[in-house]
């Protein structure tokens, strides 16, 4: 034990960070931070315990960081019940197609991890009985020029090509407009294959946030911009 201020902590890390949580010092804000990260510990605990009781039997592929992460989520997803959650979304990281040089060899192999990663996500779901009920798709921060630059690679471009996946898509079509892959055409920015965007972000998140529950009337406050588009819903979810 130690003592600090008149206050008796024990030596024991969590339970002088508890004590330390719950240890009043009479300033609001302290207490308020105090409070978010107890609830959070709380949370973790009890997130842990439920995963340990997921019975989720299909196999993700080992190696893969984006199937590690996906299998965490399909094993929350498969404790909502307990957790008292019926809306939830979740967010995955997968990098590394920055592809300045090395292109073909590196995306071949990034690919092939995506799409057995994903698969095995909606097998998951499959499992779950949920498919129906869970929609992933793809969101990146830019595409890559068509044409390549001086190292096997590509450069920072602009529109790009997404997928969306799950029970509820209407899959098996490409939606929006299907840009013209000349260098110089009317769909090109720059004379190097940076695709101006035929569909805008916008249209693209709106028609998600429609199935997610999001109403019409709300739209224009989390996309300020869909006003300036002839659709908010593009069709690929029933």
């Amino acid at each position: 034990m130690s003592t600090i201020a008149g206050e008796s902590f024990s030596a024991t890390p969590t339970a002088g960070m508890q004590q330390l949580l719950s240890f009043d010092n009479g300033l609001q804000l302290v207490q308020a931070g105090n409070g978010i990260v107890t609830r959070g510990n709380n949370y973790a605990n009890t997130l842990t315990g439920l995963l340990q009781t997921s019975s989720l039997k299909t196999v993700f592929p080992t190696g893969n960081p984006l199937a590690a992460q996906l299998q965490t989520v399909a094993n929350v997803m498969s404790v909502r019940a307990q957790l008292g959650l019926n809306r939830q979304i979740f967010f995955c990281d997968f990098g590394s197609f920055d592809t300045h040089g090395l292109q073909l060899e590196t995306q071949q192999a990034l690919l092939q991890q995506l799409s057995q990663a994903v698969l095995a996500f909606y097998q998951a779901t499959q499992e779950m009985g949920i498919a129906q009920s869970v929609t992933t798709f793809t969101a990146s921060e830019f595409g890559r020029t068509l044409n390549p630059s001086g190292t096997d690679g590509s450069d920072h471009a602009w529109g790009n090509h997404h997928f969306i996946l799950g029970g509820g898509v209407q899959g098996g079509k490409f939606y929006g407009t299907f840009p013209s892959l000349v260098l110089g055409s009317e769909n090109d920015a720059n004379n190097r294959g940076t695709l101006i965007p035929t569909t805008a972000l916008a249209q693209y998140g709106a028609t998600l946030a429609q199935w997610f529950g999001v109403s019409s009337a709300n739209l224009p406050s989390v996309f300020p911009n869909i006003g300036s588009f002839a659709t908010s819903d593009l069709g690929f979810l029933g």
